[in-house]
């Protein structure tokens, strides 16, 4: 991570509510540039909402966010310009075929030919999807598929990257590509915050987690700090997860199941 190099993403007091539902309960996060930050909670706990109102996708009900410099409110544009996002579950253009998508994708960045054609080779090559782009996207494989999203938030050179849940589906070697290279960004100040349920994959990569629940930021920090929080020395992330989230009651659950 580069060290001393400010705020990526700030947001002080941000809130969301969905009619009853409060998806975001006034949360403030403070991601440095370089970082590799994951984002963890059980489902519906708002993660997936956090990560639209930073790309300007959906827009808080209270609070501030700035990204980049950017004030969202103001210049939300020039913040989708400067990120690659990707969602849980890529919904990709399936009447095109792979190379299709991604010059689409490559051109809406206003990404210059010759760079957008040797950038796209290099990434099919490294995902082993030479051969394959000229396939109709809705004949991939969800692998496949969430290969041509990555792609398609990395092929303008961003600096952040949202990834929700972004090895899901990827075979072993495009996963440790992938981990290796948002290591490789983060050496150059590009910022990743990723939400992720594998938890060894967040205790392997990331800088900083935040874990959240019921929209509430129950603890951030390093693996340090996390263990400090949830007064568990020697542990594992999944323990301090369990416990900070009150969902500890495991063994519990599987001797109920085997009745």
């Amino acid at each position: 991570m580069v060290k001393g190099s400010g705020s990526a993403v700030k947001l002080v007091g941000v809130a969301k509510r969905y009619a009853d539902v409060v998806a975001v309960d006034h949360v403030d996060l403070d991601v440095k540039k370089g970082e590799i930050f994951g984002l963890l909670g059980p489902n519906g706990s708002g993660k997936s909402t956090l990560l639209k109102i930073i790309l300007a996708l959906v827009k808080p009900d209270a609070g501030s966010v700035n990204v980049l410099g950017i004030n969202i409110e103001k210049n939300p544009v020039a913040i989708k310009a400067q990120t690659g996002y990707v969602p849980e579950v890529p919904r990709l253009y399936e009447f095109l075929t792979g190379i299709e998508y991604l010059d689409f994708t490559a051109d809406l960045y206003g990404v210059s030919t010759t760079e957008k054609r040797d950038r796209i080779n290099e990434y099919l090559e490294a995902l082993e999807l030479e051969g394959r782009e000229g396939d109709m996207v809705s004949a991939y494989s969800l692998g496949m598929k969430q290969k041509i999203a990555l792609i398609s938030a990395l092929v303008h050179k961003p600096k952040l990257l949202l990834l929700d849940e972004p090895l899901g589906g990827l075979d072993p070697r495009s996963a440790k590509i992938i981990k290796d290279l948002l290591r490789e960004l983060a050496s150059k100040g590009i910022t990743t915050i990723m939400s992720t349920h594998i938890l060894e994959i967040a205790q392997a990569m990331c800088d900083r987690i935040a874990i959240m629940h019921g929209g509430k930021l129950l603890a951030t920090g390093n693996m340090k700090e996390l263990r400090e929080k949830a007064q568990l020395p020697g542990s594992n992330l999944e323990e301090i997860f369990l416990t900070l989230t009150g969902t500890s009651d495991i063994k519990d659950v599987v001797e109920a199941l085997m009745k």
